[in-house]
């Protein structure tokens, strides 16, 4: 679930794993592109490495 002030509902949260974990491109880049920070962007991808 998502805060009032959240940068990215769930499915922009997927759509940033997806390219980083199955396009292979860089954290920074993806986070760049979605409007998040690097360390929030490298948050998600470690919880879904974690978690699934």
């Amino acid at each position: 679930m998502s805060h009032a002030n959240a940068r990215l509902t769930a499915h922009g949260r997927a759509l940033l794993v997806r390219r980083v974990v199955h396009d292979g491109r860089a954290v920074a880049h993806v986070a760049r592109e979605l409007g998040v920070s690097r360390q929030c962007a490298h948050r998600w991808v470690a919880r879904y490495r974690a978690e699934g």
